[in-house]
């Protein structure tokens, strides 16, 4: 992993899609071209050009208009590679341009970040690095090492654990506001050495347990902090139930999760100088198709939902709730299309004496082919609570990603 940036981020994007081009005309009369059967290789570029329209705190500042980010996942079978039964190993390395983080704090004034894709100046990371293996006839799996808490597992197909939705957990093809990607009240730290245990008892059950090094930072190994440092640690269980098709046309696909949260750090008053261990959250969240039509020339439905509740003496973002909904194939003739609405509201603790932040999201998802997408979209940002001089925003943004 690299920890400074030596390589221009668009030499080394060009690079990217020079050698996906190239191998994907000569892997098949070459196939020293292609990895072996027991690893996958993906990865993605992802651009956003996005800019405040109205209100906010600027709306002529260009700084962070522009962002772009790729990556490289590599999936190995230990299995068929060494023989290690049903044990999986993960990489993935992730870079990003330019310096500017978004155009959050300089135009917007929002409290949260508008475009979460946005990474700063970085060259490439090695953000995820872990191994994984299959126990109790497959209802359970282990994963420790570089983990990233936010992405966890599946169940009956359904993304789960932690604070997952099918409909808003993906900011490279979903939303792009923050507060409809992860829920805001829960600490997530940093991609850090963690460790996930994941049991599925019966099918459409599920329960997660996870602890992973709260003072992570996803640029470097994590052996500093989690091994060396203090024993600060977030610790995560969630449980859940899937719920499988309620007719032969499949509607009625959906998850419904809750979750409780420790944070094992010290943490601050925010009024009186005090410290506290052992903080605790609880959050909730749903999944659910409604309408199940694609395959009979119609289109699919889908609505979610998020709650959160942390304590508002050791926590700026005390209560948190979103909602919404996806349309698949809403356009006849376009069964790959995808329309995403989402409204979401954060409440600040008492002390801060910050107004209520709301964002409205609406984005529609373009597919021109199974590797490329557009999807431009449009927030409205309701009492951005950053800054006391920024007003109402209607911020517009158009997100292209290329996956090979």
């Amino acid at each position: 992993m690299f920890s400074k940036n030596i390589v221009n981020p668009r030499l080394f994007l060009l690079i990217i899609l020079g050698f996906s081009g190239w191998n994907h005309v000569y892997s098949e009369e070459y196939s020293m071209f292609t990895p072996p059967d027991w690893l996958e290789v993906e990865g993605a570029v992802i651009q956003v050009y996005q800019f405040n329209a109205q209100g906010g705190l600027r709306t002529s500042d260009h700084s962070g208009r522009y962002i772009g980010t790729y990556d490289l996942q590599f999936i190995a079978d230990l299995e068929l590679a060494m023989g290690w039964t049903a044990t999986r190993c993960y990489l993935l390395a992730e870079g990003s341009w330019p310096r500017a983080e978004g155009i959050t704090d300089e135009s917007v004034g929002s409290y949260f970040g508008v475009n979460d894709n946005a990474g700063g100046n970085r060259s490439l990371d090695v953000t995820e690095l872990w191994l994984e293996h299959d126990f109790w006839g497959g209802r359970a799996t282990f994963r420790w090492g570089k983990v990233d808490f936010t992405c966890g597992f599946e169940c009956m197909g359904r993304s789960v654990s932690f604070d997952a939705s099918s409909y808003a957990n993906d900011e490279t093809s979903q939303f792009l506001h923050s507060t409809l990607v992860n829920n805001p009240t829960i600490p997530f730290p940093d991609n850090g050495l963690g460790a996930m245990l994941h049991i599925q008892p019966v099918d459409g059950w599920y329960m997660t347990l996870g602890v992973q090094d709260s003072q992570s930072d996803a640029r470097e190994t994590g052996f500093r902090t989690g091994l060396h440092g203090e024993d600060f640690y977030l610790m995560v269980v969630e449980t859940g139930l899937v719920v499988g098709p309620v007719d032969v046309r499949g509607t009625g696909n959906g998850a419904y999760r809750v979750g409780i949260w420790c944070d094992c750090g010290e943490k601050p008053h925010l009024e009186i100088d005090n410290n506290k261990r052992n903080d605790t959250g609880i959050y909730l969240s749903f999944d659910q198709e409604i309408i199940s039509g694609r395959a009979e020339g119609g289109c699919d439905v889908g609505l979610f939902g998020r709650w959160g509740y942390a304590d508002e003496n050791y926590n700026e973002v005390c209560r948190f709730w979103s909602v919404g909904g996806q349309v698949t194939g809403l356009i006849p003739g376009r069964d790959e299309d995808v329309l995403g609405l989402g409204f979401s509201r954060g409440i600040f603790a008492d002390a801060l004496h910050l107004p209520a932040e709301s964002v409205g999201e609406c984005y529609y998802k373009v597919q021109i082919d199974q590797n490329i997408d557009l999807s431009p979209s449009l927030q409205y940002i309701i009492d951005p609570a950053a800054d006391a001089k920024a007003t109402d925003a209607w911020l517009a943004a158009l997100r292209m990603r290329l996956l090979f």
